[in-house]
């Protein structure tokens, strides 16, 4: 057991589970008193050049006195931190905090420490000393040390990089054969930079080890047909897996070496190989048994398809926590438990991990999962509607990933913004476990391929099996963030499928501007109306009639796509009668010879009941077999995992399983976009919609504006007020005047509202303000009401404010009750709130709205993530329904806008500076025509979090 040493207790929150660079996983902890023979049996690994490099000196074993010096912190001025993997050191790190000429300091006054590293040979080049650097950095600055110093040998290249490359500000110098660096702690642009992209790169490999394994052993295979891991075995095989298959049974006879071809093994141990992935489908009682197998013949990851975890109850989900802290002692990640499975349809790899009996159409699209249920309907709809119906467009990858205990969907984004194979990617999701790191990887992601994205479990508790952390934000607020950052929301699956297949095959819209033409005036008129409803600008539709032809639908897309007013273009279609499959092949293939003369606009063709139109588009993009396909085919007959379907979906999981094949489809002509078809208008043109959406998101984030510098901010003042202040409790509202003076720090000046606990106070606060006063009650249930009446406005004397007073104590009670307050009139103007938050998951958040009815009722509110830049606050000031009101509606005059923007910058940068302020609210803010009146404010201080988005790397906990 880990113990504290000199006179700080152990700071088990510096514990922390990470990703190195090549995907495995290592603990960083505190080194304590226990640490002293896994120090000893790290440095007796260590080769003798790299002891030189850490003493200067030939150096081959730790005398008892360094022993004890490496072990003994006080967790303050002395601090060592070992990178683990199981019971084994792999790295460490220490520092020493110093004072002036480098001697040993206690105290906050020495804000300086000496740092170095140590890592096994066997494990350099890993990451590790970075990940170190990363999280001894995070603990300095927590024990108030803001700068490190490091002595160098000149031929340790190798640790000079790791502190140059870190992105800090540094100095180096050369002295007496070494180098000495020196760098500031504060994290800038560039080291948050650099820090995100290694998380990136690891992440992305750890997920890269699951998906594209050169060996895969399924664990619990059934010696006879049928069962889980049988059918998952099955599935690898006669999906096309191109590396090497192994089957597990513990209860094989002696002497059987193989069930239906595959090698056959009682455990994982036994196999002469390395292994990269397994698959584990035994009992959940039976998987820690498994894991440790795994993990002593270095298995790289693991795929968990067993049940009984956190879904199951308490129980289960502490049998869920040890799962995880168990592989990742061995540096394993874990997809599930609970899961569905993965795939990987790259022919390199073909990899069909997963209950789903076929593999499917090898495409450009990628697929996540938290539902298994869900995951198999996705399947089945993208597998008819991406070939049978409407064209080429098939996975690229398919992850459910079950119970989400380890890798999550932020770890598959990771993986899909630099994979090549996907171009799309869609996401059912019932629980975000990091809103505020997913929302950041989103935005990076968007900014590269879509990111299409349903939510499930919106208006309750996310599934028993999936440990978050709470949100306080209602789910509007979270979309309206998700939103920000380019994700495309949508409702249901049907949803993400259509604007999936969209954004897969056609290019983005430029803008708004929709022509529609088809042979049926009625769809047409649909078809406006629909696109009208969605904020999309129609042109007026293009009748052809019934008798057109199919020449006549080209010249129409041809004069449409090339008209310079049209950004889109809908194709509306009835079948003609007697036709039959000749017309309809002439027709998809006069669409797709239009489209291709003008591949920049995007096209969408709604049908009526014209199964045959669809096929032949499909047909027309060269999506029949050819000679020579090749790829097994898939089994026929129904599902053999209707043991594990999800009541809360309708799909038949076996419904794909025709037995026709589904051959690799021949790529369409060069430029050529398969067309999208949908049987309705209004799934169409919300498809539309949201790409037309997407694509301005785009073209916005190509320039996201700044976070301005104002030189007037004082923010070294302010955190002095902060500490000072937190200093007297774990978390406050302040007092009006902290309040006041804390805001007036970043330029918010709160007009002043003097208390009135009585007649002659009130007229005495009148006259130190000067007349005209408003005289509010401040009492909660009359605060920002004033259509209760408990304001008066306008008072020019003190007649007036005397008569006003006994109104409102008449009507609402004593003084004491009402808490009346009187404050120096603002000029007239719209009242408005600002609101920011830091919610414990989605981070800090800025709200926007008016005051009154229009927030409080209707919930017409704009948020966005701090910080906000100058774009930001310019759009959310014109994203609540009611911004007409700010901009001379019904021949009112325009108000100052720009000083309204200006006032959300100062509070979002207040935020961003000062973790410490947790809330602020300010209301009412009047926005007159000229310039703004803040009337109310409040704030509220707590402890910063010890980590956040910009901390360390790290892994989720075992909640």
């Amino acid at each position: 057991m880990q113990t504290s040493s000199d006179r700080h207790e152990y700071p088990a929150h510096w514990e922390a589970d990470v990703v190195l660079r090549d995907g495995g996983t290592a603990r960083i902890r505190p080194i304590t008193v226990d640490d002293a023979e896994r120090l000893v049996s790290f440095y007796e690994q260590v080769s003798d050049e790299s002891k030189y490099y850490r003493f200067f000196a030939p150096y081959p074993r730790l005398s008892a006195k360094d022993v004890h010096r490496f072990t003994h912190h006080d967790f303050v001025d002395r601090v060592g931190l070992a990178a683990a993997v199981g019971d084994d050191f792999i790295g460490t790190v220490r520092y020493d905090r110093i004072g002036a000429g480098g001697r040993p300091a206690t105290g906050a006054e020495a804000d300086e420490a000496e740092v170095a590293f140590l890592v096994q040979d066997a494990h350099q080049g890993r990451g590790v000393a970075s990940a170190l650097l990363e999280h001894i950095a995070a603990v300095a600055r927590e024990r108030g040390i803001r700068r490190f110093a490091a002595e160098v040998l000149p031929a340790n290249t190798k640790m000079i990089k790791v502190f140059t490359d870190a992105g800090y500000r540094q100095k180096r110098s050369f002295e007496d054969g070494v180098v000495r660096l020196e760098f500031d702690l504060e994290p800038t642009d560039r080291s948050l930079a650099v820090q995100y992209a290694r998380e990136q790169r690891a992440e992305a490999r750890s997920v890269q080890r699951l998906l594209a394994p050169g060996a895969v052993a399924v664990i619990g295979t059934g010696r006879a047909p049928g069962g889980v891991g049988r059918s998952i075995l099955d599935n690898i095989r006669d999906g096309g897996f191109t590396g090497r298959l192994y089957a597990v049974n513990g209860a094989l006879p002696e002497g059987r070496k193989e069930l239906d071809g595959v090698p056959a093994f009682r455990s994982v141990r036994d196999i002469d190989g390395p292994v990269d992935l397994a698959v584990v489908a035994v009992p959940a009682e039976r998987v820690p048994e498994v894991v440790a197998e795994c993990g002593e013949h270095d298995v790289q990851g693991l795929v968990v398809i067993s049940a009984g975890y956190a879904e199951s109850g308490p129980e289960g989900r502490e049998r869920q926590r040890a799962l995880v802290r168990q592989a990742r002692s061995h540096g394993m990640r874990i997809i599930g438990p609970n899961s569905f499975g993965v795939i990987n349809t790259s022919p390199e790899v073909r990899l069909n991990a997963s209950l789903a009996p076929d593999m499917p159409r090898a495409g450009r699209i990628g697929l996540f999962a938290q539902s298994g249920a869900i995951g198999v309907a996705l399947l089945s709809r993208l597998h008819r509607r991406g070939g049978g119906v409407t064209g080429v467009t098939g996975l690229s990858t398919f992850v459910s990933s079950g119970n989400r205990a380890d890798v999550s969907g932020n770890d598959v984004l990771q993986y899909w913004y630099e994979d090549a194979d996907t171009d799309v990617a869609l996401m059912y999701l019932e629980s975000i476990g990091n809103p505020r790191k997913f929302t950041r990887l989103a935005r990076r992601t968007a900014a590269a391929k879509p990111l299409v994205v349903v939510q499930g479990a919106r208006h309750g508790a996310g599934p028993r099996g999936h440990a978050v952390r709470a949100t306080q934000l209602p789910h509007a607020t979270v979309s309206a963030l998700l939103r920000q950052a380019g994700v495309i929301r949508v409702d249901t699956i049907t949803e993400l499928v259509d604007a999936g297949l969209l954004l897969a095959r056609q290019p983005l819209p430029a803008g708004p501007r929709v022509a529609i033409l088809g042979n049926s005036e009625s769809l047409g008129l649909l078809t406006y109306d629909a696109c009208l409803a969605e904020g999309l600008r129609p042109h007026p539709p293009q009748d052809l009639t019934t008798a057109a032809s199919a020449a006549d639908f080209h010249a129409a897309l041809s004069r449409a796509l090339a008209d310079d007013s049209s950004d889109a273009v809908v194709v509306t279609a009835i079948p003609s009668v007697g036709e039959g499959s000749d017309g309809d092949a002439a027709l998809a293939e006069a669409l797709r010879s239009a489209a291709a003369e003008q591949p920049t606009k995007p096209v969408l063709v709604v049908h009526v009941e014209l199964g045959g139109l669809a096929e032949a588009l499909s047909a027309a993009t060269s999506t029949a077999p050819q000679p020579g396909a090749s790829g097994p085919a898939p089994k026929t007959g129904g599902t053999r995992t209707g043991e594990r379907a999800d009541p809360r979906t309708g799909a038949d999981e076996g419904a794909e399983a025709d037995g026709k094949g589904t051959p690799d489809p021949v790529p369409p002509p060069e430029g050529a976009h398969p067309i999208p078809a949908y049987p309705a208008a209004e799934r169409a043109v919300r498809a539309l919609a949201q790409a037309v959406a997407y694509g301005q998101w785009r073209r916005d984030a190509a320039d996201p504006g700044k976070v301005p510098e104002y030189e007037d901010i004082d923010e070294r003042g302010a955190a002095a007020l902060i500490k000072g202040l937190l200093a007297r409790g774990q978390g406050l509202t302040l007092t009006t005047d902290a309040t006041c003076e804390l805001l007036a720090a970043y330029g918010v000046h709160v007009h002043r509202a003097l208390p009135a606990p009585t007649p002659d106070a009130a007229a005495a606060a009148a006259r130190a303000l000067g007349y005209p006063v408003a005289l509010k009650a401040t009492a909660p249930h009359l605060r920002h009401r004033a259509d209760l009446g408990g304001v008066r406005l306008d008072l020019a004397d003190e007649e007036q404010l005397r008569r006003a007073y006994a109104e409102l104590t008449e009507l609402f009670g004593s003084p004491e009750e009402l808490r009346p307050v009187v404050q120096r009139m603002a000029p007239r103007g719209v009242d408005t709130v600002v609101r920011a938050v830091i919610d414990p998951a989605a981070g800090a958040v800025l709200s926007f709205g008016l005051a009154g009815a229009a927030s409080q009722l209707l919930g017409d509110m704009a948020h966005r993530l701090i910080p906000v830049t100058d774009r930001d606050a310019t759009s959310l000031v014109r994203s609540i329904r009611t911004a007409p009101l700010l901009f001379g509606w019904r021949g009112s005059a325009p108000v100052d806008t720009p000083a309204l923007e200006e006032l959300m910058l100062r509070v979002s940068r207040l935020v961003h500076d000062h973790p410490e302020v947790v809330a602020v609210t300010l209301e009412p803010v009047v926005v007159a025509p000229h310039g703004i009146s803040v009337l109310g404010a409040s704030v509220r201080l707590a402890p910063p979090p010890a980590r956040d988005d910009q901390g360390p790397r790290t892994l989720p906990p075992t909640y």
